[in-house]
């Protein structure tokens, strides 16, 4: 059978994820699927299910915050008993303090499909995260490791980092097809489990209940919201969307489809503004540029082929102004200009980055049209690797002959549920919203994102048209100086703490 190509959206994207945009397949390609059971059920079952536990204590906005932080794994079985899959997962809960049941707890999780929750644990969240030196724009010595953090939410809220099934050290077992987890709708159902069981097992269902998903978790915080709800009765009282999406629509181009490049030009002003390419007041920049992406420059794009070439040079002197690429390169490219060969052409001889536009190192291969490489994914690989397993091995003593996916393939293929269709899952947060009016949403993204760019979760949330004006209300969003991971930006983490902290606030 032959598939449908389907964009890579990211090379192997971690954090961040490795994010298919999916033009969906018709029917599953049974042959690889096949295969990717063959594969998974090869690896030795993991037997040992015991759940790792460490004391520790550290220091948050001048208080002393004693928690214990748990590794281990939680098991799913079917209607009939039968072991399914193991999801492993960290989480921390306060200890010096009386109350637990009125504290919040946050589930948090990456995206991919197939990437573990190790960027928002170590990176952002947790009690423990990389000691990154400088901006997050710079290359990393190695080996990198842990300090702790004072802008972890821990002080006010328990956290839990889930990996789903195939990634981390969770898999599927005996009784287990990969298939039976690895697709939208399979994917939101077992986290959907995994969070039921863990919300019963630790007496937590009194508890105020948050989600924040990451790039691709975006999707699957969206799916969780409605699913939650309505499956289990369990209503949220926050989901977070940072650095993500809800409808492909808007990461991949399609002949016909324009959307994406008025989505994507906000995005270039700011990275062109960040190294000086063109001068003048930021946000000003930004919202001529988004007045701009949905106005002159969508209504050219739309016309096609119909478009005089006097209108086609005035749009182009436009775009020049506002990304500083010339004329002659929008013209060449009909208007239309992929990330990958702006981020090739703002700086002679650099390649900026996918995750962070922010970074840019020298170009790998100087004859080629478009970047060929993302360095902020370079830059942050390897040091998030070394540091997540020396921090479970070492410091919380949690250790498995297997290996750790931080990032797989194997995950692949993935079943999109959307009949031929984009996927699109904006309908069922503003379902969630809907029935429960008290749901709370934050959008957290980064200026120089140029994987998942913050028009593109703005572009949906505009076009929830059937929310009244009181919900839509719930649903607020914060921009930070950084990219896809601006968290790797101190100035950023910081903030970072303030806008969760405002946003648990009842």
């Amino acid at each position: 059978m032959k598939r449908i190509q389907h964009l890579n959206i990211t090379p192997w994207i971690f954090s961040a994820s490795i994010l298919l945009a999916p033009l969906a397949i018709a029917a599953d390609d049974k042959a690889d699927a096949e295969k990717s059971d063959k594969a998974e059920n090869s690896q030795p079952a993991a037997t040992n299910y015991e759940t790792v536990t460490k004391a520790a204590d550290i220091t948050i906005d001048g208080k002393k915050v004693s928690y214990e932080v748990s590794a281990g794994k939680l098991t799913l079985n079917d209607d009939k008993g039968k072991l399914k899959a193991s999801i492993f997962h960290t989480s921390y809960i306060r200890t010096n303090i009386d109350n637990t049941i009125d504290r919040p707890v946050m589930f948090a999780f990456n995206g991919g499909p197939g990437s573990s929750s190790v960027w928002l644990h170590i990176g952002m969240l947790g009690p423990r995260v990389l000691n990154v030196t400088g901006d997050g724009t710079k290359p990393q010595k190695p080996p990198v490791r842990m300090k702790d953090n004072p802008f972890s939410i821990l002080d006010e809220c328990d956290l839990v980092f889930i990996d789903p099934v195939s990634t981390g050290y969770s898999r599927t077992e005996k009784d287990g097809k990969s298939s039976d987890f690895h697709g939208l709708n399979a994917d939101i159902e077992s986290v959907g489990e995994f969070i039921r069981k863990w919300i019963t097992k630790h007496d937590r269902w009194a508890s105020p209940k948050y989600l924040l998903g990451e790039s691709y978790g975006g999707i699957r915080a969206a799916g969780l919201s409605d699913h939650l709800q309505s499956r289990f009765g369990m209503s949220l009282n926050g989901v977070v969307l940072l650095s993500s999406l809800l409808d492909f629509r808007t990461l991949q181009a399609a002949q016909g489809s324009d959307l994406v490049y008025s989505v994507f030009l906000p995005a270039f002003t700011t990275t062109a503004h960040y190294h000086n390419a063109i001068q003048g007041d930021r946000d000003d920049l930004l919202k001529q540029a988004t007045e701009f992406a949905y106005g002159d420059y969508a209504n050219a794009l739309t016309q096609g082929n119909a478009l005089s070439p006097q209108a086609r040079k005035t749009i182009a002197a436009k775009l020049e102004d506002l990304t500083s690429i010339d004329q002659d390169t929008w013209l060449k490219h009909n208007l239309r200009l992929h990330a990958s060969v702006f981020r090739s052409k703002l700086l002679d001889g650099k390649s900026l980055g996918r995750f962070d536009s922010r970074v840019a190192w020298n170009t790998a291969d100087k004859s080629s049209s478009y970047a060929t490489y993302d360095p902020s994914y370079s830059l942050a690989l390897g040091a998030f690797s070394t540091a997540m397993l020396d921090y479970l091995g070492r410091e919380i003593g949690y250790k498995e002959d297997q290996h750790y996916e931080i990032l797989t393939s194997k995950v692949h293929p993935w079943n999109w549920n959307s009949n031929n269709r984009h996927v699109n899952v904006a309908d069922r947060l503003a379902t969630a919203l809907r029935d429960n009016p008290e749901l709370k949403v934050l959008v957290m993204s980064g200026h120089t994102d140029l994987a998942t760019p913050p028009e593109s979760v703005a572009y949906s949330v505009r076009h929830m048209l059937d929310l009244p004006k009181s919900t839509r209300e719930n649903i607020n969003t914060v921009f930070y100086e950084g990219g896809h991971m601006f968290y790797l930006n101190p100035a950023d983490l910081k903030k970072s703490r303030q806008d969760l902290l405002k946003f648990l606030k009842p």
